[in-house]
């Protein structure tokens, strides 16, 4: 699933791809804006992390979870 971060006073947007399920990110979202936590933490498929502050994010759009198809459909 593709994550893209919108970040306050950023032209650019933080995007990557994640094994997690959308319904966990948005789980992990909004619990970390409810009880004020300073930031959120990432893992993408390649396991690398990022870690964003919460004061800055602008906005956090999930992708599908669907998989992408490959060659032609008969």
């Amino acid at each position: 699933m593709e994550i893209r971060i919108g970040i306050v006073n950023t032209g650019r947007e933080l995007s990557f791809d994640t094994a997690t399920s959308a319904d966990e990110v948005r789980e992990q979202v909004t619990s970390a804006l409810e009880q004020n936590a300073s930031h959120l933490s990432f893992t993408d498929a390649k396991g690398s992390s990022y870690i964003v502050p919460t004061a800055n994010l602008a906005y956090v759009e999930l992708g599908s979870e669907e998989l992408r198809r490959v060659g032609f459909v008969a």
